[in-house]
């Protein structure tokens, strides 16, 4: 699908598979459009489209290409998917004031910008390219702050749960990848927007608004940044009380081996049979074998109860 968005008497529409609709088009949207509908708009404004190769280019120098007369930009944007997030490549080329957009998918970003079309009263397409880059920096802050929540949530879990299991462990593992994520999309931006404040194409009107952008995913990227802090402490608190863990359980071994060695020691000598041992041939030899043993356990315990090793 095509969607080509134009002014008429200072009032922004859109007609959809239709290229001669006005001479005053601003913005073509290409969603999964089919190969007739690319060669028509090729043909129709003279332009080279990216091909879905070049849209995926994980290259730093193919994200952002300028010539004389356009502009390519390749982003990625994110899309959450059962706790984690893919990256889906968007295609932007600006020529001639036109923005041509290429995506596979529907992102919020996009539909706050169809939105927002008659608040802005966009002149070109550069504005438009401009509120969506806006647009998809305030999803990113949204999809951080959904990051935030979930290491709150693992927090509270964490002070609660006196056992820690392994799907904590996984699920801080699992934050620490989509942390990651987010913050190599928002140092692309980064990059793209450096690189349009260069650019001799955008006017000078749009570079203040271009300068708060930047400053807005450098504060996203202190974010990120603590963020990831709070999971590695999570993380390390986690294995600490692990050890913590497995220490009392070697401590509870230790003890019981411990309080058992005098009894066995006293049933070891006692089993050698020796000639000449008095007791082998009284009566009251069994029984007085059997109270020392007891014996020397309650002693052991009585011990580690007076040290507080118990």
């Amino acid at each position: 699908m095509v969607n080509y968005f134009y002014l008429d008497n200072r009032m922004v529409k859109m007609e959809s598979g239709n290229g001669s609709v006005s001479p005053n088009i601003f913005w073509i949207d290409l969603i999964n459009p089919s190969e007739e509908e690319i060669r028509q708009v090729e043909k129709d404004f003279r332009v080279e489209l990216f091909t879905k190769q070049e849209s995926e280019e994980i290259e730093s120098s193919s994200k952002y290409v300028e010539t004389e007369e356009e502009i390519g930009i390749n982003l990625n944007f994110l899309v959450p998917e059962s706790n984690a997030f893919t990256n889906v490549p968007v295609s932007f080329i600006l020529k001639d004031k036109i923005l041509f957009t290429q995506r596979s998918h529907e992102f919020r970003s996009f539909t706050e910008t169809y939105r927002k079309l008659r608040a802005i009263k966009p002149v070109d397409g550069e504005d438009i390219f401009l509120t969506i880059l806006e647009t998809r920096i305030d999803s990113d802050a949204d999809l951080i702050e959904t990051i935030t929540d979930r290491i709150s949530e693992i927090t509270k879990q964490m002070i609660g749960d006196k056992d820690p299991d392994r799907d904590l462990l996984l699920k801080i593992t699992s934050l620490q990848e989509s942390t990651i994520t987010i913050r190599e999309n928002i140092v692309e931006k980064q990059r793209i927007i450096s690189s349009m404040l260069k650019s001799k194409m955008f006017p000078k009107e749009d570079h203040e608004n271009m300068r708060i952008m930047i400053k807005d995913v450098g504060s996203l990227l202190d974010h990120t940044s603590f963020n990831f802090e709070r999971l590695e402490f999570l993380q390390n608190t986690f294995l600490g009380l692990v050890d913590m863990e497995q220490n009392r359980v070697i401590k509870i071994f230790t003890v019981v081996t411990v309080i058992f060695m005098p009894p066995t020691l006293i049933a070891s000598a006692y089993g050698m049979n020796f000639k000449y041992m008095p007791e082998l041939d009284e009566m009251w030899g069994y029984p007085f074998a059997v109270l020392l043993m007891i014996l020397s356990s309650a002693m052991t315990l009585l011990f580690f109860r007076r040290k507080k090793w118990l």
